[in-house]
């Protein structure tokens, strides 16, 4: 419950398609443009690509059947922070939406932002400041959007959600008329892993292209019948994600071969450039479809990220504005303006992925324990979620299971980037949540007085 009285609550008014927008716009994002390569060359022959991205989608069932089950317990606004509060821990909840708010939400955006710039530079010729003006637009432009409406930006998340995917759509449609049989069902590379080891590597590196479709539960205080709607939306979401990339795998890996989809810093571009009609004009379309896809995202996280914020602030650990909501656009207005105009600075600041690359161990700390709040819960007598997985420990299991390996990849990838990020999250965090807890008894305490 608030102890903010100048905060509101904010109202429901989304429904089941701009849930599943939600999730399948965050997680199609310009990753997989890229992505198709390093599976390649990590599983390296066209059926283990294939194989790949179909387990990789079935492996995300669990975890997405955990945000369901998590969701329908508490169906109000701020994900994994609210799940780490209900589970006994205000300083993990605390922490979870510090590091978001801090580390990964604003530069995650100022990321997206320049991406989508850069893209529009290939058309347009220009470069440098021009471009991170270009940027700054862009951020402004979905802020206004976000900020004025949820209704409004819920139906163009769905709009453009639908957009992004029509065009992966159809180069899987028209693909599939040229793709090569011998390509599928060529050995693999010369030196390249083999059987189990092979596939382990594949489904590895197809991780990262589906993260993302636990976004919405963020803002189930805002939907419809959340108790219906989150579990349809989160296991539509990967259903449609896994369904789009194993069709996606399938037909690039049939028009590229292996060898040459493995070294590709550009495989989605080079594929489409195999198809007769496209040609040359690959790099044009791959840019469109990497813009389209790209404002997806952007748009996704400026209207879900800010909620994490304004759910803390409602608990008094967090600044108090960020708690209110517009009256006349009943949005988290004061929560969207501060992230976007941090992340507006962090668009003229230089190795920006890199920061955001440094914090994905503490994040994937963060999805691993969020998982592992379900085993406390289901032992609380307040824990009543309306849907329950099914085989919900073995889920659990498996989902924690996965996310673990993927600690232990990234943690040996950047082991001691990763460790002082953690030291710094903790170290800068805990002080400032003992300071707003203990703020936030007292007035606790005084307003129990006054009654």
């Amino acid at each position: 419950m608030s102890n903010n009285p100048q905060s509101n609550e904010l109202k429901r008014k989304l429904g089941l398609s701009a849930a599943i927008a939600l999730g399948v716009g965050t997680t199609v994002g310009s990753g997989i443009f890229v992505s198709m390569g390093s599976v390649a060359g990590a599983a390296g022959c066209a059926a283990l690509v294939i194989l790949s991205f179909l387990i990789g989608g079935l492996i995300q069932v669990p975890a997405n059947l955990c945000y369901a089950e998590l969701a329908t317990a508490f169906p109000e606004d701020g994900g994994q922070y609210v799940y780490f509060r209900e589970a006994g821990s205000r300083p993990l909840a605390f922490l979870c939406g510090w590091i978001s708010f801090w580390a990964t939400d604003p530069p995650s955006i100022s990321i997206m932002a320049l991406a989508i710039a850069s893209y529009m530079g290939f058309f347009t010729g220009f470069s440098g400041l021009t471009l991170k003006f270009i940027a700054v637009a862009l951020v402004l432009i979905f802020m206004m959007l976000h900020l004025r409406s949820v209704e409004g930006g819920g139906k163009f998340q769905t709009f453009i959600t639908f957009f992004k995917i029509l065009p992966f759509a159809l180069l899987i449609g028209i693909g599939l008329f040229f793709i090569r049989g011998d390509y599928i069902s060529a050995p693999a590379i010369a030196g390249a892993p083999m059987g189990i080891a092979a596939l382990l590597a594949g489904i590895s590196a197809t991780t990262w292209s589906y993260d993302g479709m636990g976004a919405v539960c963020y803002m189930t205080g805002e939907m419809k019948e959340p108790n219906r709607t989150m579990p349809r939306a989160l296991i539509a979401t990967v259903a449609i994600v896994a369904t789009l990339y194993v069709a996606l795998s399938f037909v690039v890996t049939g028009l590229l071969p292996i060898k040459e989809l493995s070294g590709s810093e550009a495989p989605v571009a080079e594929a489409a450039a195999q198809i007769p009609f496209i040609g040359s004009t690959a790099g044009t379309v791959t840019a469109i479809m990497a813009i389209i896809v790209i404002i997806g995202s952007l748009s996704s996280c400026i209207m879900f990220q800010p909620r994490i914020e304004y759910a803390m602030a409602k608990d008094g650990l967090f600044f108090k504005s960020f708690a209110k909501v517009h009256p006349k656009w009943e949005t988290p207005y004061f929560s969207i303006l501060v992230q976007c105009a941090m992340a507006i600075i962090l668009i003229f600041a230089s190795n920006l992925s890199d920061l955001l690359g440094y914090f994905t161990l503490v994040a994937l700390v963060k999805n691993f324990l969020t998982f592992g709040t379900i085993l406390v819960l289901r032992r609380k007598e307040h824990y009543k979620p309306t849907w329950k997985m099914p085989a919900g420990y073995l889920m659990v299991a498996i989902a924690m299971f996965m996310t673990g390996t993927l600690i232990v990849s990234t943690f040996l990838w950047a082991p001691i980037p990763g460790l002082i990020c953690a030291v710094i999250a903790v170290a800068t965090g805990l002080p400032v949540f003992h300071f707003w807890d203990k703020r936030s008894k007292k007035a606790l305490e005084r307003d129990a007085e006054k009654k």
